[in-house]
């Protein structure tokens, strides 16, 4: 396997890592960002995969959570080296209509963690699922406020407002979780319980949580949970509250399980999270580009579901009845990043 590093300038300040791979032999990774730890050990996963499956190996990366031109844009470099694979976490559904256009030169496309709403744009999904990593966090946080889950007050951290995949399923999932009717699980925000005090656009980032975290409680100081799209954003929430003055007024829970974030479990700034595996995602994605270019196999969806579910387990120091979970111990064991 052949990978080299150089750098491609234009939108989004593209990152690229290029393999001089030949056209049959080419596996490309194109993730949002190569700053999060998430997407770090993605792309470990799959170089290492790639090399164990004698592919040549081109990873490309975006800035942050939502910038969807440079991953078009890297889409539209995989197809003109001939790439035989496309492993994607899409920022948006805006490069639904380039993916479209790969599965139409013969690449097999698959989404990693996020699908695209239109089915056409990807051959499958390699994914936890969202909507049982959110589903965990809020029955966690409802059992154990107990009776006062009736009275609750709940930020909303997400990722956007642009209803992608992964946030929608995540934070509809907790709020359900929760025990909040939730009349649309395709968008976020459709609930009308005055519990949900607001949700704020995170970046899915510490600046952003720290930012959408003021917002809220300068909306209602007394909020006693933190819903967070992922464990950089419950950083970014611990810290506004901190900063307030409020640490200790609301449990933080989250979706991830990296290493830092399974730390914060342990220290007891995050109450719990959903430990999910993107090195499983990108090992597993790799070997069915491996085999569909050895003899043209395609992956198939988990039985009962639209994707291949690669799993999550509910992380806490806290355990509560009814919710399945291991502690920080076993966390520390699987984590990543």
């Amino acid at each position: 396997m052949k990978v080299t590093t150089k750098a491609l300038l234009g939108a989004g300040a593209l990152a690229l890592m290029s393999g001089m791979a030949s056209a049959a032999d080419l596996a490309c990774l194109i993730t949002k960002n190569n700053t999060n730890p998430f997407f770090v050990k993605m792309k470990e996963g799959a170089e290492a995969a790639a090399t164990a499956a004698g592919l040549d190996f081109q990873a490309y990366a975006g800035e942050k959570d939502g910038d969807a031109a440079p991953q078009i844009t890297a889409i539209e470099n995989c197809v003109a080296a001939g790439a035989k694979g496309i492993l994607i976490t899409p920022s948006n559904d805006s490069v639904g209509p380039a993916l479209k256009d790969a599965r139409a030169a013969g690449i097999l496309v698959i989404a990693l963690d996020t699908p695209l709403a239109d089915a056409e744009a990807q051959d499958i999904t390699f994914a936890t699922d969202n909507f049982e990593a959110g589903l965990l966090i809020g029955k966690w946080a409802a059992a154990t406020l107990g009776e006062g889950a009736a009275t609750a007050k709940i930020a909303m951290l997400d990722i956007n407002k642009d209803n992608i995949s992964v946030d929608v399923a995540r934070d509809t999932g907790f709020l359900v979780g929760f025990g909040i009717e939730v009349p649309d699980l395709t968008v976020m925000g459709s609930e009308t319980d005055p519990r949900v005090i607001g949700h704020e656009s995170s970046d899915a980032n510490p600046e952003g949580g720290l930012r959408a975290m003021e917002t809220l409680l300068a909306k209602d100081p007394d909020i006693n949970v933190v819903y967070t799209i992922n464990e950089p954003a419950a950083e970014g929430a611990y810290q506004a509250l901190k900063n307030a003055g409020k640490e200790g007024q609301a449990i933080i829970v989250s979706v991830d399980g990296g290493c830092p974030g399974v730390a914060s479990v342990k220290s007891g700034v995050i109450g719990a999270t959903s430990q999910q595996y993107p090195l499983k995602m990108a090992s597993l994605g790799i070997e069915a580009i491996a085999a569909y270019a050895k003899d043209g196999t395609k992956p198939t969806v988990t039985e009962g579901l639209s994707f291949y579910n690669t799993g999550v387990n509910l992380v806490t120091d806290k355990p509560v009845d009814g919710v399945p979970s291991i502690d920080s111990t076993k966390g520390t064991e699987l984590c990543w990043g």
